[in-house]
């Protein structure tokens, strides 16, 4: 008698038992906790230094490069961080769907917003010139636009693909022998790697833009850490593309996963840590006066 596919031969040949599914369970994998236990952690250190900038949002290093920004950079970053429980426990249709939409949304909505935070840089140093007419651009909704532009770019694109070809559940039976791997079917190959690749490109014009920024006079100019933030971030992904491809199963939920933390705690750490530092043990150097100083 031949086993169907949700089954599989016992070790005496004579009766079919049911496979194991494998997927990352609540349950059964302790890696899911660790998962979990630091993702709850980032979130909420994110969480505490939204709470820090909000306090002292009208001391010059928070309102330095758009507050606003900031503050939005911080939401986008916080939600990365707790998306990745949608990458977690069985797959179901809703759980398909949310998973790559929402990390590529919510990461486009994060690296536009380090892109509109590099140009306000560049802007800012050009408008210090006498008689620049880059004044004008200072203190205008334009860099608010820009993120809502690129942003919006992501969502079409994600919304082509849920319209054409959305994730779904699928059992894998052939893959592993005595496993069933359950797992998401991106539907659409070209709509996943799209997303992908426009997050990419918002990332690699922030780092060239901010690297040509970095050695512009500011105590405050968030291009060099803008720049080590993309580095480590284009690197994250970079290295995820060969890791994802070679991997199966619950295996490549956990690649992809390490690869949104990771980069995600880049970004954080680059650009906030260093805020953080002065506005909560250098108060001294969080004033208008040592702003100016840098620019001269």
């Amino acid at each position: 008698m031949k086993c169907s596919d949700l089954e599989w031969p016992n070790e005496k040949k004579d009766r079919c038992v049911p496979k194991l599914q494998d997927f990352l369970s609540y349950t059964d994998d302790t890696i899911v906790l660790v998962i979990s236990l630091v993702s709850t952690l980032l979130s909420f250190l994110t969480f505490l230094i939204l709470i820090t900038f909000i306090l002292h949002q009208n001391t010059p290093i928070v309102k330095a490069n758009n507050r606003n920004l900031s503050f939005l950079l911080l939401v986008s970053i916080m939600l990365s961080f707790l998306c990745v429980f949608l990458f977690l426990g069985h797959p179901v249709d809703l759980t398909c769907i949310l998973r790559q939409v929402s990390f590529g949304i919510l990461f486009s909505v994060a690296v536009s917003c380090v892109l509109s935070k590099t140009v306000i840089v560049c802007i800012a140093f050009r408008a210090t010139k006498p008689g620049s007419s880059w004044k004008l651009w200072i203190g205008s909704k334009w860099s608010n636009y820009l993120v809502l532009f690129c942003s919006s770019i992501q969502i079409m694109i994600c919304v082509v693909w849920l319209a054409l070809a959305p994730p779904f559940p699928e059992l894998d039976t052939h893959s592993s022998q005595g496993k069933i791997i359950v797992q998401c079917n991106e539907g659409s190959v070209i709509g996943f790697y799209s997303v992908l690749g426009y997050m990419g490109v918002l990332a690699i014009i922030s780092f060239i833009m901010a690297f040509l920024a970095r050695t512009l006079p500011d105590s405050f100019n968030e291009a060099k850490y803008i720049t080590f933030s993309m580095l480590v971030f284009c690197s994250v992904w970079i290295a995820m593309i060969p890791a994802y491809l070679s991997t199966r199963g619950k295996y490549m939920v956990a690649v992809e996963i390490f690869t949104i933390l990771t980069s995600s705690a880049g970004v954080l750490g680059c650009i906030f840590f260093p805020k953080c530092y002065i506005i909560l043990w250098r108060p001294k150097l969080n004033t208008r006066s040592h702003l100016l100083e840098g620019r001269r």
